[in-house]
């Protein structure tokens, strides 16, 4: 795992909500990652809204852990792997301003 001078990563909580576009039968996901969730050194990392279905919003997350120097992870397994908690949600049936929001 990359730590660098960053934070040594310990949990990972992704939160997301979805909406549906009925009209042309996409879905998009926008959310939240928070790193450390109960420590002194807690922060959060933001998913801008983008397109994707399903657990699709996991890996988001994951690649804007690896961009940000985080972690080297390309599967929810590999963080497992490495002992780091995680959790994730997401909100199915939101509005798209619920999204634009979050």
């Amino acid at each position: 795992m990359k730590t660098s001078n960053k934070t040594q990563v310990k949990t990972i909580d992704v939160n997301a909500r979805e909406w549906f576009d009925k009209v042309n039968g996409n879905s998009y996901f926008a959310g939240s990652v928070t790193v450390n969730f109960g420590y002194p050194d807690s922060f959060n990392l933001n998913m801008p809204f983008q397109y994707g279905y399903g657990d699709s919003y996991t890996y988001a997350a994951i690649k804007l852990l690896n961009e940000a120097g985080y972690t080297d992870a390309k599967w929810l397994q590999d963080l497992r792997d490495q002992n780091i908690i995680l959790r994730y949600n997401i909100q199915r049936g939101c509005k798209k301003r619920d999204l634009k929001n979050y």
